[in-house]
């Protein structure tokens, strides 16, 4: 099945168009007639079949026949992963975190993060492609940055935790988990967190825990964390 993603559908929908390059690979690449179905979701549930009306390649245009809502998972799951150094990991880490299942992203900017800007625009693109690849009809939310001690300081309403690689106690995270819960997880920059980042965390509530034995980079701790997660909840 080829899922497209339209944000503007809701259950009073009855004909849209297609953006013009959404149309060209329908019209040109998949080869789609009048007649043919489609399959859409608007990224909050539903799964929409629609009938190709006018194979314009320009302005592709079609009719919403029917209308189906996806259960939304018991357990909700929020990562909080500073950014990396390069772009390309980051987005590496957003594109496979929607496959595995994600439903909210907030970039912090951490004592120890060497960067502070991000292309939000396209890292929007790149989990609206995951959501569509992997057929699923939720897209996850992304936050615009900010700055770490803001994000600790405000009430997330979910059992926070704070994976590092300091000295202490710390439990594995599989072992923190409860199942059908809503989860957050924070993950630091190359550099680890600071001291005085994890005090505040733990004065805050936020449970320290581990990720394994050995030492991950922070796209693949974020990734592990997410796996984790379903694992537990599958």
């Amino acid at each position: 099945m080829q899922l497209f993603y339209n944000p503007r559908l809701d259950n009073s929908s009855a004909q849209f168009f297609f953006s013009a390059d959404e149309s060209r690979h329908i019209v040109k690449v998949l080869r789609k007639k009048e007649g043919d179905e489609l399959h859409i979701t608007n990224g909050k549930g539903s799964l929409y079949t629609a009938k190709i009306l006018a194979a314009d390649i320009r302005k592709c245009k079609v009719q919403i026949t029917e209308e189906e809502k996806t259960i939304p998972k018991r357990h909700r799951l929020h990562l909080a992963v500073a950014p990396t150094k390069m772009n390309d990991r980051y987005e590496w880490f957003l594109e496979k975190a929607t496959e595995i299942g994600i439903d909210e992203i907030t970039p912090i900017l951490c004592d120890h993060s060497e960067r502070k800007t991000l292309k939000l625009e396209r890292m929007e693109r790149v989990l609206q492609s995951a959501m569509k690849q992997s057929l699923q009809t939720f897209l996850p939310k992304l936050n615009p940055p900010i700055a770490y001690e803001d994000f600790v300081a405000q009430d997330h309403n979910a059992t926070g935790f704070i994976a590092h690689c300091d000295d202490g106690e710390r439990m594995e995270l599989k072992r923190r988990i409860v199942p059908d819960s809503s989860i957050l997880i924070m993950i630091g920059p190359e550099g680890d967190f600071s001291k005085e980042e994890i005090s505040t965390a733990l004065k805050k509530g936020f449970l320290p825990v581990s990720l394994g034995k050995t030492r991950l980079r922070t796209e693949t701790a974020a990734i592990v964390a997410c796996a984790i997660v379903a694992l537990a909840n599958s």
